[in-house]
């Protein structure tokens, strides 16, 4: 995500080499989740989903992504640290 540290909104870039179920969530650091960013298939492509928390807490977070598609499978999780 870029910026990171950011303060109030931030973009989560990816890119699926094929088309794939792709999932996107934000966690706070008990893993609870906060945010369903993305929850649908979608076409093989470059993509930009911007993530605004200016409800939330200054904190560490962090946002999961599966991409499952052509029979693979992708999974990461990265943090990202807002800062008000």
């Amino acid at each position: 995500n870029y910026p990171n540290p950011f303060n109030p909104s931030t973009k989560i870039k990816y890119d699926l080499p094929v088309d794939s179920k792709v999932s996107l969530k934000i966690y706070d650091l008990r893993g609870r989740e906060i945010s369903n960013l993305v929850g649908s298939t979608q076409p093989a492509g470059y993509y930009v989903v911007e993530f605004n928390a200016s409800t939330m807490a200054s904190g560490m977070y962090f946002y999961n992504i599966v991409a499952e598609g052509s029979s693979q499978k992708f999974i990461t999780t990265k943090k990202m640290v807002l800062v008000k």
